[in-house]
């Protein structure tokens, strides 16, 4: 393989001659073969972003070589247009800050923007990593900025999965409003419920998580960007620090601002740490319906049998015709995740120590990981099982009426004891409440049938 030699302030490294990155990212190599992961694409863009928009600034300010400017923006252009994304190969547990991630981006760009201006991949006389593509930059507030980018970008992809998601538990609420069905709590018979109401508590799960995401992603949308290496903005000036954050609107199309205290913004991590609590609460409510979901519908002959899942794929090697709920079981695995995601992000949230988060790598992955395959979970959820749910009225209807939940209906015409007593007598025979109450003439059967009419034993009084 041919190389070509660069320098760092360790001394020589062979590079692969193809290769765009630089000598910091080979030693990252080196130094941490972890996982084979890498950070998520979205990523790679904003860090991206962020140096066109200090290319732009630098320029415009007279502190940047216009022709050196152009071909360092066009080369982050390109990544963000997904150009040499094999190139981006740090592993995601790396050394702190991310400085190798951010340095294999550094690389990455200048080398491409020498070969823009005809020079060769690693003559650092022409155009350096750090003098003019890291111009005015720091790992220390490139990071975080990249970060919180990278997370609005995202969620703006998220949101729409789980807003049909929601859309589709209302659809399926208002389609089964009518179907009257046992309750249960303890999972012991309950008062009656409709099929449509429990489908409506669903729903009112996921919209009240999505907007609490909504509310907790407004944070990001304040830059430390500016800062520099400890938040005072050394080796940089306002105007910069302004130029660049009004770049990077246009650029992204996001309504971003500079922080008001960059130190705190480069000290704390907590606003990421906020996001994904706010993922992990609706990752719990997730998990809860998915439950539920497969208790509706376990059987077919020997459980619930009250919904009926779409069939995805044969559910046993062993055994014929079995059908398993494999969705939800699906977006649960995914759930657990998030969760566990959002321990280790919590755990790198309080690991910072006085001017920097140095474990935001693991921030990194692990936020922009859960989002990803929430994402991905819930519409593949939303679109192979809740918009194919159907439902078993009969089985539905039956256990209504067997269950005991409907004695609470009787109170206020026979009294609770006298209710109780006829709950243990139908315990003991077998016979229904219904057929109890007619024989021993405690009630007329026309106001009976009216007492346990489905509007009468499922809505409140006006």
């Amino acid at each position: 393989m041919k190389t070509r030699t660069e320098h760092d302030s360790l001394g020589p490294k062979e590079i692969p001659e193809v290769a765009y990155y630089g000598s910091e990212t080979v030693r990252a190599l080196e130094n941490y073969p972890i996982s084979g992961q890498k950070f998520h694409t979205s990523f790679i863009w904003a860090t991206a972003a962020i140096k066109k928009a200090a290319a732009l600034a630098n320029s415009d300010l007279g502190r940047l070589d216009s022709k050196i400017a152009k071909a360092i923006i066009q080369a982050s252009e390109e990544v963000m247009a997904g150009k040499f994304s094999d190139q981006f190969v740090v592993d995601a547990f790396q050394s702190g800050a991310g400085v190798s991630q951010h340095m294999n981006t550094n690389e990455v760009i200048t080398n491409r923007a020498l070969e823009i201006l005809n020079f060769q991949k690693g003559d650092h006389t022409k155009i350096h990593s750090h003098d003019h593509t890291n111009m005015g930059q720091s790992t220390n507030d490139v990071i975080p900025a990249a970060l919180r980018v990278a997370t609005i970008k995202l969620l703006r992809e998220f949101y729409p999965a789980a807003e049909k998601l929601s859309t589709s538990l209302d659809v399926k609420a208002k389609e089964f409003d009518r179907v009257i069905k046992a309750g249960r709590t303890h999972m012991q018979d309950a008062a009656p419920i409709t099929l449509g109401q429990e489908f409506s508590g669903y729903a009112t799960v996921v919209k009240k998580r999505l907007k609490r995401i909504q509310e907790a992603e407004k944070n990001l949308h304040e830059l430390g960007i500016g800062g520099s290496a400890v938040g005072t903005g050394l080796n940089t000036t306002v105007s910069y620090r302004t130029k660049l954050v009004q770049n990077l609107s246009k650029i992204t199309g996001f309504d971003l601002k500079s922080g008001e205290n960059l130190f705190e913004l480069m000290q704390s991590t907590g606003d990421f740490s906020s996001v994904s609590g706010e993922l992990k609460t609706l990752a719990l409510g997730l998990i809860q319906i998915c439950n539920d979901f497969r208790l509706l519908n376990s059987g077919p002959k020997t459980g619930f049998g009250e919904i009926e899942l779409p069939a995805k794929q044969p559910g046993s090697s062993i055994m014929p015709g079995k059908i398993n709920p494999v969705m939800p079981e699906m977006l649960t695995m995914v759930c657990f995740q998030v969760v566990g995601n959002d321990l280790a992000i919590s755990m790198a949230t309080q690991a910072g120590q006085l001017e920097l988060n140095v474990m935001i790598p693991t921030i990194i992955h692990n936020l922009l990981s859960s989002i990803e395959i929430l994402k991905n979970a819930i519409g593949i959820f939303t679109r192979f099982c809740v918009e194919g749910i159907k439902v078993n009225a009969k089985q539905c209807s039956e256990f209504a009426e067997k269950s005991y939940g409907i004695a609470a209906a009787l109170n206020p015409h026979i009294g609770y004891s006298k209710a109780a007593e006829i709950v243990t007598e139908s315990v003991k025979t077998g016979k229904t409440l219904r057929e109890i109450i007619l024989e021993r003439r405690l009630l007329p059967e026309d106001k009976l049938k009216d007492i346990l009419s489905p509007e009468k034993l499922t809505q409140p009084k006006p």
